[in-house]
């Protein structure tokens, strides 16, 4: 029998009746009623081709079928919850794979990142590149960043919204700087740069005005490096985003926290 095709549910079924030699009692532990035991006792004696249990005048009993499998079968339930209390044992780690565009790494999340890491000795950061196809399972992420108008198939939440500011040193060039996503500009962008934390970079170097999320401005708009020209909407904006089992960790939970409160 392959292994995905084993009937998990009744064999549970067989070790709780076993042990009391009763459906009512297996029923009571297993939080079903007595008929949904015996269905599920008959459809393991289908899918085994055997009897498992005969009534007698003393009540109910097990068949030799039935009795040859159950010290491998408890052994295999024991190896089971080894199983789980290791998997559990991880959630102790408070290390965390995130991935992030370069730009917003740079430009926002490392400095949280590393006010964040000061509040826990034990914590520990491994940061990898974002881009369109993220797969959590094959770079075994525990969160990631993306740059899209939601949060997609995963749980998640927003980062600073979706505004938008115009950057730029406040002279007399009105040069568009153009990047991959940005806001739809009425002309041509002058310069085109790979990302949005290039594009601030190019207008504090004095080559035009940028248009790029608030959020990944901050910290050149609060140094005065760049100042805001202008204010509006985008289509886009920043989300912290993982699969729900990675998501319902508890490390997880208390980064999004963090960032979401510096968010």
């Amino acid at each position: 029998m392959k292994r995905t095709h084993l009937p998990l549910n009744g064999l549970r079924v067989l070790d709780a009746a076993a042990r009391y030699l009763s459906f009512t009692r297996a029923a009571d532990e297993l939080a079903v009623t007595p008929a949904a035991v015996g269905q599920q006792i008959r459809t393991l004696e289908d899918v085994l081709g055997v009897v498992l249990f005969r009534r007698t005048a003393k009540g109910l009993e097990l068949t030799p079928e039935g009795e040859a499998g159950l010290n491998a079968l408890r052994r295999g339930f024991l190896e089971f919850e080894e199983a789980v209390r290791a998997m559990q044992s991880q959630q102790s780690s408070k290390r965390l794979t995130i991935a992030a565009p370069r730009d917003f790494t740079a430009k926002w999340l490392a400095a949280r990142l590393a006010d964040y890491g000061r509040t826990d000795a034990e914590l520990g950061f491994a940061m990898v590149a974002a881009d369109d196809s993220l797969d959590f399972t094959q770079a075994n992420l525990d969160i990631a960043i993306c740059f899209a108008e939601d949060k997609g198939e995963h749980e998640g939440v927003p980062l600073g919204g979706k505004d938008y500011v115009t950057v730029g040193l406040g002279d007399a060039t009105d040069r568009a700087i153009g990047w991959p996503g940005c806001p739809q500009q009425d002309s041509e962008p002058a310069i085109t740069v790979a990302d949005a934390g290039l594009a601030i970079d190019a207008a504090a170097a004095g080559l035009g005005q940028a248009t790029v999320p608030a959020l990944l401005a901050e910290a050149d708009i609060a140094s005065g490096r760049v100042k805001v020209l202008a204010h509006k909407e985008g289509a886009k904006g920043y989300w912290l985003i993982a699969p729900v089992p990675q998501w319902r960790q508890k490390k997880v939970k208390a980064l999004v926290a963090a960032l979401s409160e510096r968010g």
